[in-house]
């Protein structure tokens, strides 16, 4: 797409173009899913600012996610100011599902021991062989845990706000920083995107973790939950 087409897309249009793309699906797969054609999920893309609100639920349905987030509504909102849910419960997420949930690549927090102490802050990442790929500058202090050997930590989740549900996945173990130049340039090039913040980050640190938990909270009657027993 050009820059001049990319001028004329609307808030919404580049958040369904980046959330179909995030999932994979094609334009016709979407309308399929929503009840449309593929060119009027084109022309929404590309030009039209605001459907009808039917319509935008039925397209947040197709893109899994909420009409809120597909028209921005949280994007400064802190997640998690719902209320909790009376039927609510805690259960374990084995490490292939944990594995699952993180996807390809993404964006996490991670949190290293810094020398003035703990620092948690988000970062891009990329799963490579069973490893997290993660691309900083010289002197973070990502990079610097990196070359001391120190463990750190890493953490994804995801928060329901409608139903006051959500996961949440932690990596832990030994990172290390990727001196050979031609591995560090290999390991950058499969990543999915480089890092939101910008240019001048070109030191590839590796997380090979030695624990990987998850824990999920689900609520009884909500989207992708079991039925009840008897139910």
């Amino acid at each position: 797409m050009n820059a001049a087409t990319r001028h004329h897309m609307s808030d919404l249009g580049r958040r369904v173009e980046a959330r179909r793309t995030r999932l994979g699906l094609s334009r016709e797969e979407v309308a399929e899913r929503a009840g449309s054609t593929p060119g009027y999920i084109e022309l929404l893309e590309n030009h039209l600012p605001s459907p009808g609100t039917e319509f935008l639920v039925r397209l947040a349905n197709a893109l899994e996610t909420t009409v809120q987030d597909l028209t921005g509504y949280t994007a400064d909102i802190a997640p998690g100011t719902g209320r909790a849910a009376g039927s609510a419960r805690m259960e374990e997420i084995d490490e292939p599902e944990c594995w699952e949930l993180l996807d390809d690549h993404g964006v996490g927090r991670v949190a290293v021991t810094a020398d003035e102490g703990p620092e948690i802050y988000p970062v891009n990442y990329q799963i490579t062989d069973g490893d997290v790929l993660f691309v900083t500058a010289e002197d973070t202090p990502l990079a610097k845990a990196a070359d001391s050997g120190r463990a750190i930590a890493f953490e994804q989740d995801r928060v329901d706000e409608a139903f006051s549900q959500g996961w949440s996945v932690l990596l832990v173990g030994p990172a290390r920083r990727i001196a050979d130049r031609a591995t560090a340039r290999r390991l950058k090039d499969v990543a999915y995107s480089a890092s939101w913040i910008g240019d001048g980050r070109d030191t590839v640190v590796v997380l090979t973790p030695s624990r990987v938990t998850g824990r999920r909270i689900q609520v009884q009657g909500a989207p992708g939950t079991p039925p009840a027993p008897g139910a």
